[in-house]
């Protein structure tokens, strides 16, 4: 694969950011001009990773890029710190990672890379903190994407996590700062519950497959909101691995169910070694 690392000033984060992108590669029988010349859109793979990590996790820790390469795929990897991929507008000069995503990001990659900006092309995918900004970016605008995967990661009920779940509402009340007051964070797309309530049964949402290991420290939570997508009618895979934990040996067994669910078979494209 041809990998790019770019650094670029973001004018929605208020400063320089990196992302990875993965590229398809030329294939050894095919001459260069006739490779570079041609106007192919591919389609893309939108990867967040998860809290503590950025832009070079997935590429790091897991088997993204054989995997990229196999499907003839775009994968693009963006640092979006810890902010739980929303806007944070009170940190320093202004850290709006949700505006960014959709008013900047894409349109880059749209723009300087030769992918397709076609729903159907489109797909997005994360863990932990990733997978929560999937269900956030996929829920709030599901004409963007065909598919989501959220691997060790669901939608919570805020109504019910105080008492449930103390330290990761600390997390979230935290966020909630970013608006004018509770009201207004419970009606914004960090409330993922509330969305997929609004949705499930509609046809908006892409198709949704979600991932947890049984021994994985959030696997109630998956298990809860497995059961209240029953409840709503909610069109969705789940799948529950037993025998692993908050790791990267699952996201990266994961991360190739995903890739088959959204319908990508191994293509043996670009350059395999």
């Amino acid at each position: 694969m041809s990998l790019v690392n770019m650094n670029f000033q973001s004018q929605y984060l208020g400063g320089n950011t990196e992302i990875t992108v993965i590229l398809p590669d030329k294939p050894w029988e095919e001459e260069p001009k006739k490779f570079y010349d041609r106007k192919k859109k591919y389609p893309v793979l939108w990867l967040l990773h998860g809290t503590y990590g950025d832009h070079t996790d997935w590429l790091r820790k897991s088997n993204i890029e054989v995997y990229a390469c196999e499907k003839d795929l775009i994968v693009v990897c963006p640092s979006g710190m810890n902010a739980n991929y929303a806007n944070w507008p009170n940190f320093g000069t202004g850290y709006a990672m949700y505006d960014f995503f959709f008013e900047e990001l894409m349109p880059l990659i749209y723009g300087w890379f030769p992918a397709s900006d076609k729903r159907e092309d489109n797909f997005i995918a994360g863990l932990s903190m990733g997978a929560r900004g999937t269900c956030v970016y996929a829920f709030s605008h599901p004409e963007k994407f065909a598919a989501a995967a959220a691997l060790s990661g669901t939608p919570r009920n805020f109504a019910t996590m105080p008492e449930c779940e103390p330290g990761m509402w600390a997390r979230m009340e935290k966020a909630s700062h970013n608006y004018e007051n509770m009201e207004a964070f419970l009606n914004s797309p960090e409330n993922t519950w509330k969305i997929v309530t609004e949705k499930a049964g509609t046809g908006e949402l892409p198709r949704l497959y979600f991932a947890c290991g049984e021994d994985d420290m959030l696997y109630q939570a998956f298990l809860d909101f497995r059961e209240y997508a029953k409840e709503i009618g909610l069109d969705a895979t789940f799948e529950s691995i037993p025998g692993y934990r908050h790791e990267w040996r699952f996201w990266d067994l994961t991360i190739q169910k995903a890739l088959s669910f959204f319908g990508m078979d191994r293509m043996d494209a670009g350059n395999p070694y």
